[in-house]
């Protein structure tokens, strides 16, 4: 029997793709990466750029994103991703960086690309998820090259994002009226400490139990929390972007977020996928609720770990895709 499940675990997390470990250089420091690649068709075949949420994520982001991978490879695109600075051996601290400095990186990533012989550098797009939605314009800004845009939960400020999630997460745990006014009062407290640059040791004495704000989360924090899309998402007008939000999402605010793309990215050219049933990182809602059928759905099913629809979407957006689409000057 154990050898039998054993063989299930394997199969199910069998992906048909071609995986090549590769190396990118940015700033003078390896960027420790895995390329991708469809197992039929010819190349060189068009490619999606990973850009991470927030965390120490590695490049296949805990196996997480292999069946995005092949979904995508079943459309024909290869997938670049990168370990973060400081996660699995890599150089460096990836708290140490802003959203620029992310940018910088995958903007060196795409150049490298586009002189690797299987990739199409004429049809290289990205994918982010959540933090990675002040990444995203920041990048299609600087690089008129990237083609289309598919952005996974992304918020548009920082600031009410932050606001958005404290209360979320409050109301879910079934907070008082009193707890929830004494965490907003902690917020703007450290929020005001931000806004004028005090030290970690300040934020320690001023709310007490810094509750899991390290001192280099502090640093990091200090470095974006002003991060607002609004400036920068014109830069994605003409392009093709599919928005793809969650209904049980606690981190974004969902409305939020469509208002914001829709009020600045208008036109046919955006297209928004809602999966009511789906968490902040798209994985259905009652998997998620129960960490034993999450461990279990990841070893045996990790496709089915998805929101109905989600894999497929994607594949479809990325076949839909214009090779050269027109772009508007933000």
């Amino acid at each position: 029997m154990v050898a039998g499940l054993g063989g299930v675990v394997l199969w199910q997390n069998t992906y048909d793709l071609r995986e090549e470990r590769v190396v990118v250089r940015h700033g003078g420091r390896a960027l420790n990466g895995v390329l991708a690649l469809p197992t039929q068709g010819k190349e060189p075949f068009p490619l999606v750029v990973f850009i991470h949420g927030d965390g120490p994520v590695d490049a296949t982001h805990d196996t997480f994103y292999r069946p995005i991978w092949e979904s995508f490879a079943r459309a024909g695109y290869a997938s670049l991703s990168w370990n973060k600075p400081g996660v699995g051996g890599a150089p460096g601290d990836w708290l140490d960086q802003s959203m620029d400095d992310r940018a910088a990186e995958a903007l060196d990533a795409i150049a490298w690309a586009r002189q690797h012989p299987d990739i199409d550098g004429r049809r290289i797009g990205l994918w982010g998820a959540s933090q990675a939605g002040w990444v995203l314009p920041k990048i299609a800004a600087k690089d008129r090259g990237v083609r289309f845009v598919i952005a996974v939960s992304p918020a548009v400020s920082w600031h009410q994002q932050g606001r958005y999630n404290l209360l979320a997460e409050l109301r879910r745990d079934g907070a008082s009226d009193a707890e929830v006014a004494a965490a907003l009062r902690r917020r703007e407290t450290g929020l005001e400490l931000l806004g004028r640059g005090a030290p970690y040791e300040e934020y320690v004495r001023a709310v007490g139990d810094p509750q899991g704000m390290t001192a280099a989360r502090w640093r990091f924090v200090s470095k974006n929390h002003t991060a607002d899309a609004t400036a920068d998402l014109p830069a994605l007008r003409g392009l093709p972007v599919l928005l793809i939000l969650g209904g049980h999402d606690v981190n974004v605010d969902t409305a939020d977020t469509e208002g914001g793309y829709r009020r600045l990215l208008p036109g046919p050219a955006l297209r928004v996928a809602r999966y009511p049933d789906a968490t902040h990182g798209l994985v259905k809602h009652v998997v998620e609720a129960s960490p034993p059928r999450l461990t279990l759905t990841a070893l045996f099913a990790p496709r089915a770990l998805f929101a109905e629809g989600f894999l497929a979407d994607q594949q479809n957006f990325l076949l839909a895709v214009s090779p050269s689409p027109r772009r508007e000057k933000p």
